[in-house]
């Protein structure tokens, strides 16, 4: 009886030990990125001058200028007046003077509801440099 007492406790130990290594460690999943700051968007002036990336500037794309990522980054915007959300690709950089966190393109703007204010705050999470639409 002790023999299989002793080989039942060795068969869950091991059943314990391998339930536990499959399970992700809390630091091992990724953590993202937020800011939290003013949004503008482009003024009609920019259209079809060149990016920072050599893209042309459309109003019509989903892009946006930041100073703080690195270009081709995804990010997820979301406007804190309203909880509207976008997700756009940085392709340009703002002047370096501008204390704005992101200048949005004009439909971007529009999403999120805010075109005809010119600024408002928002909360910008970074998805990285693949396409969401690719995962």
């Amino acid at each position: 009886m002790k023999t299989f007492f002793r080989f039942f406790l060795m068969v869950l130990l091991v059943l314990v030990t391998r339930v536990q290594a499959q399970e992700p460690a809390a630091s091992a999943m990724p953590e993202i990125k937020t800011f939290f700051g003013m949004a503008s968007y482009y003024a009609e002036k920019f259209k079809g001058r060149k990016t920072a990336n050599g893209d042309v500037y459309d109003p019509g794309n989903l892009t946006a200028a930041c100073n703080v990522l690195p270009l081709g980054t995804w990010i997820r915007v979301t406007n804190l007046k309203n909880q509207k959300v976008v997700v756009v690709r940085t392709n340009d950089r703002l002047h370096p003077k501008m204390n704005r966190l992101v200048d949005l393109s004009g439909t971007a703007a529009k999403i999120l509801g805010y075109a005809n204010a010119g600024l408002t705050r928002v909360k910008v999470e970074v998805l990285g440099r693949k396409s969401p639409a690719d995962n």
